[in-house]
């Protein structure tokens, strides 16, 4: 984890009706350089006008760097890097999927950050694809995320770690190392008053920092936690501390999905219900669209925002990008949000609930988790994530 420090402006932003037009404005603006790194960039709507602005960018003599996962990314690779790199941007794809698909972990390790860093002077970090949030196969309302603006020295590490990763990229494609210098180093000057740091999750040095901190972060909960995630099958250790939580008093709340657009998983984590329900912890589904956030707020002093889910393949395989933030108002703001969420679009389960679900389904549950439990043992991660 890069250093909490002082100085920083840190804007929530809730969904794409938030996120797309603050990141569309910054790219527009740009006068020197751009990196963005996403899982998916989909040739839709909201994908079009992003390559479009990037197009604009590099035909104004801005560097501009993309770099998109081979697996998530695999329609931006036909549909939109032809014209992408037709046009002077810099395009590269982490890990470009195969047709002959195995289930190794080195497959599994997918790059899942959604960060952009543009001129060194403005930062976004969260967990929106650049996609259209709204399905037109799905749900009415649109997908349920978030993500953050970021000025200030904050910036720095972002960028560092992005930069990093695109050399690394580079590397393993040419095999052999290009000096590719930054052409707009970040800019450290205050710009705020949050206190903010910057989480990611490699396969290196960092494997357990979010984790750690989500952990942390509960070990010192007094009043309340409140987890807001997309995909959560947690380890023993992680389900261990909320347990602790409730246990001394805390109000332990867990905001998951209701509608799921990957089936398997989302059965695997209802397994999981009893075992919270029995212990005091409360559990929502949102069930007014897809959520694909993944947010906590722990005493509405400790926030985190960014890409990484609280299951094996977030905390063991892919790299992800979260930012912590200590700030009472910042905080305070994101849970207002998720309670607005909560309130509209959830449903609280209780004990009875669980009780009065179909044979079958319970069976489904089980069955999903034993699934979920075998992927994990067949990535040769078992007993980490236990």
């Amino acid at each position: 984890m890069s250093a909490v420090v002082g100085g920083n402006a840190v804007t929530l932003l809730e969904n794409g009706a938030d996120y797309f037009p603050a990141l569309h404005e910054a790219i527009e603006a740009a006068e020197r350089e751009i990196f963005l790194e996403t899982y998916i960039f989909e040739n839709d709507g909201v994908g079009r006008t992003i390559a479009a602005a990037l197009s604009r960018a590099a035909a104004r003599g801005v560097a501009v760097r993309v770099l998109v996962d081979g697996f998530g990314g695999r329609s931006f690779v036909r549909a939109l890097m032809p014209g992408l790199l037709a046009d002077g941007v810099g395009v590269q794809i982490y890990r470009r999927e195969l047709k002959n698909f195995a289930l190794r972990r080195h497959r599994l390790r997918r790059l899942h950050r959604k960060l952009a860093v543009v001129d060194g002077r403005v930062a976004f970090v969260g967990g929106i694809n650049i996609i259209d949030d709204l399905t037109h196969d799905g749900p009415r309302n649109p997908r349920y995320d978030y993500a953050v603006r970021v000025e200030g020295p904050l910036v720095e590490p972002i960028l560092h770690s992005m930069h990093h990763v695109w050399r690394l990229v580079a590397w393993a494609g040419l095999r052999r190392r290009q000096p590719q210098p930054l052409v707009a180093p970040a800019r450290t000057e205050p710009a705020g008053s949050v206190r903010a740091g910057f989480l990611i999750r490699d396969n290196l040095r960092h494997r357990r920092d979010i984790e750690e901190a989500y952990l942390d972060a509960i070990g010192s909960a007094r009043r309340e936690v409140l987890i807001v995630c997309a995909y959560f099958f947690p380890g023993r250790r992680f389900r261990q501390a909320l347990v602790d939580a409730a246990e001394r008093g805390v109000e332990v709340g867990l905001l998951l999905q209701g509608v799921s657009d990957h089936p398997m998983l989302h059965y695997a984590t209802r397994a999981l219900y009893p075992f919270f329900l029995a212990r005091g912890i409360r559990l929502f589904e949102y069930r007014q669209s897809y959520l694909h956030a993944k947010v906590a707020v722990v005493d509405e002093r400790w926030a985190t925002v960014g890409s990484s889910n609280i299951d094996p393949f977030s905390l063991l395989l892919a790299r992800e990008a979260n930012v912590v933030i200590e700030d009472a108002d910042f905080a305070g703001r994101l849970r207002k949000s998720l309670e607005r969420a909560r309130e509209v679009g959830a449903r609280e389960l209780r004990r009875e609930d669980w009780g009065r679900v179909p044979r079958m389904g319970r069976a489904a549950s089980w069955l999903a988790y034993q699934c979920v439990r075998l992927a994990i043992g067949i990535a040769g991660y078992g007993g980490r994530h236990d």
